[in-house]
């Protein structure tokens, strides 16, 4: 097994233009050499051994934006044999200091865009270097003529502790190593034909495993170039994309959404873009991205502490992940027993949701590290028996074809039904002024859980209602109780659905909200004298039975919200 060290290592001498990254100061690009990368790495490197005191972990967080920086400090802790923390800039306060001070960093490499957040903190032992300034050139000088020397460190090295953006508790900073890294790199550059005249777009922030592990390291593995944006822009993207001549991207969350949003242009296809790989674009989007830009998305699953994956292969049916491999079952989460296969119908909707959906378990050999400095996420992870649970959901076709379902957080129990939320919001994302959907349970005292959606776009309540009825797979706890319409959905740092924030703020919250009161069938506005007797009565779960239209007798009653099989 190789290390990280020698990836970087290897690309001394090689004097292609390596590193781009847009200048904000001037209209020329910053542009480096894969050897004045290596070089100033081996600077970094040397100035760490100085740095990094002797009686702790040799940990260093970055808090920074996409920039040159970035990767040379990753690059400089692989050769060091230390580990980066890479600092979420959306974090604040009390977070933020707990973010740095978990991972146990004794630096902190930042720049003055992000001074204002380190305010008032209380970081004690913690020294910071500013990028950018007189003081840190002047620090890095002794160094330059540093060479980089892989034999410091080993596979076995951390190299990363990035934290994973869970929904409840603070995040957990999942470990990886060198080895695990560089093999992770050298996979994804052979799976997907990576050549040293590739250059990858990396968009995505780098402080999220999404960018390191699935952009950055198979760019050094194969030693193609490296063009950085800052921040994601949507409107940038395909500029970016001409300016660099990029072939690869990544992406999560909403981005391609996003991308797609902006003005279509004649020129859409006049790029040397190839491939884009990441998660939660969709399979219509994805369509939608390869009509009108002419690349290829590639849909994959792999948990961010690396204990499961699922690949795409040639056959994979629309809007699953990829086939099972050996060991990747979905089991039922209070019996453990393996979950019967979904029953799909010819439209492709999931007809058996309660007992087909379960989490994804990993029985073979996986190659999760663990989090530092917290047993107990671990043990919720890796379970005695050596079973690796991801905590999302998934199905299983009957040709061993597997689907994703959403966390096992955005799971909802109404009425002692448990609903997957992520199943909830296919369904709703047919409806047509939808521009994207959120589904998330608020709390009711007397059902446990409601079911409440977060539709950006627009909302017509009657039409919505008869749209309601018309989804025969919607089942009968599925229709939400509660529906808040707001102008763009509130996305976290890395452009995923900040659904934590809309499960925090409910049905409290400054956006307009529509709602079925028990035994209506439409919805009507949310008012504030509402909100007491919600409180006071519950949201009277489902109780007055199936939804049914009011539009008159040639309205169709509600099929789709009779049980299916369950």
């Amino acid at each position: 097994m190789e290390s990280v060290a020698e990836l970087v290592a290897a690309r001394w001498g090689d004097h292609r233009p390596g590193l781009w990254c847009q200048n904000p100061a001037n209209l020329e690009d910053t542009v480096l050499t894969h050897h004045e990368v290596a070089a100033g790495a081996a600077a970094r490197a040397a100035l760490l051994a100085d740095l990094l005191p002797s009686d702790g972990p040799p940990h260093l967080g970055v808090l920074l934006d996409n920039t040159p920086e970035f990767p040379l400090w990753l690059s400089a802790a692989a050769l060091a044999g230390a580990a980066v923390a890479g600092i979420n800039p959306t974090r604040r306060g009390p977070e933020l200091a707990r973010d740095i001070l978990h991972t146990e960093c004794r630096l902190l490499i930042t720049e003055h865009t992000h001074l204002p957040l380190l305010r008032g903190l209380d970081l004690p032992g913690v020294r910071l270097l500013i990028t950018g300034t007189p003081e840190y050139d002047d620090l890095l000088a002794p160094y330059a003529d540093a060479r980089p020397d892989p034999s410091r460190a080993t596979p076995a090295h951390r190299l990363l502790l990035y934290f994973t953006s869970g929904s409840t508790g603070a995040p957990k900073a999942a470990i990886c190593t060198q080895g695990r890294l560089a093999a992770a790199g050298r996979s994804l550059a052979g799976q997907f034909s990576v050549r040293r005249d590739d250059v990858h777009y990396v968009c995505m922030p780098m402080f999220h495993g999404n960018a390191v592990i699935a952009d950055w390291a198979p760019a050094l593995a194969a030693g193609a170039g490296v063009a950085l944006r800052r921040r994601f822009s949507a409107s940038g993207f395909l500029a970016d994309v001409r300016r660099y001549r990029a072939t690869y991207f990544t992406y999560v969350g909403r981005a391609i959404q996003y991308v797609l949003a902006t003005e279509p242009r004649p020129d859409d296809r006049d790029h040397a873009l190839r491939l884009g790989f990441g998660t939660e674009a969709g399979a219509v989007d994805a369509a939608a991205f390869e009509r009108r830009f002419g690349v290829r998305l590639v849909e994959g699953y792999g948990s961010s502490e690396g204990g499961a994956a699922v690949q795409w292969s040639p056959g994979t049916p629309a809007g699953a992940v990829g086939r099972a491999a050996p060991g990747l079952v979905v089991l039922d989460q209070e019996t453990r027993a393996e979950c019967p296969p979904a029953i799909l119908d010819p439209a492709g909707r999931l007809l058996n949701g309660e007992e087909a959906i379960g989490e994804l378990v990993n029985r073979g050999p996986n190659p999760f590290e663990g989090y530092w400095r917290n047993p107990a996420a671990e043990a919720e992870r890796r379970r005695d028996d050596g079973e690796y649970w991801t905590g999302d959901l998934f199905y299983r076709d009957r040709e061993g074809f597997l689907y994703f379902a959403g966390r096992t957080d955005d799971r909802l129990r109404v009425d002692s039904e448990n609903l997957a939320a992520a199943m909830i919001e296919n369904i709703l994302a047919r409806y047509e002024g939808a521009a994207a959907v959120a589904v998330y349970a608020v709390p009711d005292p007397v059902t446990g859980d409601q079911v409440m959606a977060a539709l950006a776009g627009s909302f017509e309540p009657l039409g919505f209602a008869e749209f309601l009825l018309a989804q025969p797979d919607l089942g009968t706890k599925m229709a939400p109780r509660f529906v808040r319409v707001l102008e763009r959905m509130p996305v976290t740092a890395t452009n995923k659905i900040h659904r934590a924030l809309l499960r925090r703020e409910g049905i409290r919250c400054a956006d307009p909200v529509w709602w079925r009161p028990p035994g209506k069938a439409t919805y009507r506005r949310l008012t504030t004298a509402d909100l007491d007797s919600v409180d006071s009565m519950g949201t009277g779960g489902n109780a007055e039975g199936p939804l049914v239209s009011t539009r008159g007798p040639s309205s169709v009653r509600r099929q789709g919200l009779e049980p299916r099989t369950r």
